[in-house]
């Protein structure tokens, strides 16, 4: 399992403490430091089921200052989003084939039942 993690965001820490209390030791990819490519992140997208657009945090400043109100590609938003990973929104968990958002934490339980 792999938790894409964001330590300064209290749900990321939450959800990863959750894994853990539930045995699992996730590889963490501090998403921020090492932001993953636009290959990475449509691989991440297909394993979520949305579009990048549905990634985006629009609550960021950076959003609001940039973007808000565009209409942008896919492949367009990728490009954004790989050169601005604070708009990621965080934390993604992945197992296998399978990867949710752990907004709220819980959701990432959804990939133990398999």
């Amino acid at each position: 399992m792999k938790i894409y993690h964001n330590p300064r965001c209290r749900k990321s820490r939450e959800t990863l403490e959750l894994l853990r209390t539930h045995g699992i030791e996730p590889q963490i990819v501090e998403y921020l430091k090492t932001p993953p490519t636009k290959e990475e992140l449509r691989a991440l997208l297909r394993k979520l089921g949305m579009k990048p657009v549905e990634l985006v945090r629009k609550n960021e400043a950076i959003y609001k200052e940039l973007f808000k109100g565009k209409e942008l590609s896919d492949e367009e938003w990728l490009d954004v989003l790989v050169q601005h990973p604070k708009l990621i929104e965080r934390p993604i968990v992945v197992a296998g084939a399978k990867a949710v958002i752990g907004r709220p934490p819980e959701n990432a339980l959804q990939l133990l039942e398999d």
